[in-house]
């Protein structure tokens, strides 16, 4: 695997100064050895692993002594390049540094169908109309996490926040209607125990003098003999042993 830019990336052809020795693309990653000699990082390496010369020269190189040519890295970065998808129709072109940027916005990039089990890749610009047709995505889970299991028309107006809210309101207008409702039942069971109190007491109120007077009456009606007669026991007067 090449360790550097593929000329066909570029859209003119650059500087033969540009180009690694080893792999023959434009240098990604410049290092130069001790003897100036300047290559792909990941292609020196591989060479190195092998044999510990430099490929042009074949000097000893240690790999220590190696450097990276940051300054140049910077001008190749400014070389216009093309998009990764031009041959499927995309003609921008941008400079190298800001090649994967547009990558993320290209709308000729394949990506991934999102719907479960289908594993088509659609280009981006055309991936929403594939979610609409999509097989796979006739029934799918709330992805803000509900559970509910969604048709495509109930997924562009399902929102289950705005319906949570709203069950709790009627659930909170329901618990006080009944809190209401108890409490109308207690006043009145508190009425009903007052009113049964007052009555209770003006019935004790009126009965209490002839449960007083009934003593006096019971005394005034037993004669005196009758009590002389229970103590001795007869009419004869004879006392009881």
């Amino acid at each position: 695997m090449s360790g550097g830019y593929d000329l066909n990336l570029f859209t003119s052809p650059p500087d033969c100064n540009f180009l690694c020795s080893v792999c023959h693309g434009v240098l990604k990653r410049p290092v130069r050895l001790p003897c100036s000699h300047i290559f792909c990082k990941k292609c020196i390496l591989r060479w190195l692993a092998r044999q510990k010369t430099c490929p042009c020269c074949r000097k000893e190189v240690r790999r220590r002594k190696m450097v990276h040519v940051n300054k140049l890295q910077k001008i190749i970065d400014r070389l216009e390049v093309k998009c990764r998808n031009a041959e499927a129709g995309c003609q921008v072109t941008c400079p190298l540094a800001h090649r994967k940027g547009h990558q993320d916005s290209c709308p000729f990039e394949l990506m991934v169908c999102p719907n479960e089990g289908c594993m088509l890749r659609v280009p981006r610009g055309a991936l929403a109309e594939h979610r609409q047709n999509c097989q796979h995505g006739a029934h799918q889970r709330c992805s803000l996490g509900c559970g509910a299991t969604l048709g495509p028309a109930e997924r562009a107006n399902h929102n289950c926040y705005q319906e949570l809210r709203e069950a709790w309101c009627q659930r909170q207008q329901r618990s006080r209607t009944l809190v209401l409702c108890l409490l109308r039942h207690m006043r009145k069971m508190h009425r009903t125990t007052g009113l049964i109190r007052r009555q209770l007491a003006e019935f004790l109120e009126e009965d209490d003098p002839l449960l007083v007077g009934a003593p006096q009456e019971e005394a005034e009606a037993t004669p005196e003999g009758s009590i002389g007669a229970e103590v001795w026991g007869g009419p004869q007067g004879q006392a009881t042993l």
